[in-house]
């Protein structure tokens, strides 16, 4: 298999379009006269970010028949965020399978997988006559979360309103899917705690942090 660039004697796949319902995407796209099948292939925004060179693996055959049964291509999100679909014409020369590469970049779309949950809770438990307090903290998230996607923040006084207001903590260990409930922290009785994503903007694209 060998990449050939698109030119203007080269048929090349246009008008993609994408429609997302329940976890399952779509897409549609126009065939060029004589290419009998494609070449698709999906990736997440990281797994894209920094890769130029065309991919070599991760390559799904899909034909004109295929096309025409199922009215499209059909393919379940599993991924979460935003993921990217690239379609190559398929040629064949002397025997050899030939790709198209579509410098203008109109055989790819981008679709949004959405975004995975992360559900928190925090308790502050006080005792009488006491000058610290414990803080329970729990977990529940939908997907696998790494430790460096959250932190906690202490501030004194009242509760913080932003990760840079307060003293930052990062968390120590990754986060399962399911329930994770933390060992309780001790800090004193005028502070208070909440849990911020560390980079709302990179994060925000995957998860949403939701209070219980």
């Amino acid at each position: 298999m060998r990449y050939t660039e698109a030119d203007g004697s080269t048929p090349i796949i246009s008008d993609v379009t994408s429609r997302v319902e329940d976890r399952f995407c779509t897409l549609r796209w126009r065939w060029p006269d004589g290419v009998q099948a494609v070449c698709i292939y999906k990736a997440t925004a990281e797994e894209e970010a920094g890769h130029f060179e065309p991919p070599t693996h991760g390559l799904r055959l899909y034909t004109r028949e295929e096309y025409k049964a199922n009215n499209g291509y059909r393919d379940r999100l599993d991924e979460i965020g935003l993921v990217s679909y690239t379609l190559f014409a398929r040629l064949t020369e002397s025997g050899e399978t030939v790709l198209v590469r579509q410098p203008e970049g109109d055989n790819r779309i981008v679709v949004s997988a959405g975004k995975a949950r992360i559900y928190f809770s925090i308790l502050h438990k006080k005792g009488f006559f006491q000058k610290a307090k414990a803080v329970h903290m729990t977990i529940t998230a939908e997907v696998p979360v790494a430790r460096d996607v959250l932190c906690y923040v202490k501030k004194r006084g009242g509760y913080p309103a932003g990760k840079d207001d307060g003293i930052l903590f990062p968390f120590v260990q990754d986060f399962a899917p399911g329930r994770n409930v933390l060992p309780p922290i001790e800090v004193g009785k005028d502070d208070y705690v909440r849990i911020f994503f560390t980079d709302g903007r990179k994060y925000g694209l995957y998860y949403e942090l939701v209070p219980e």
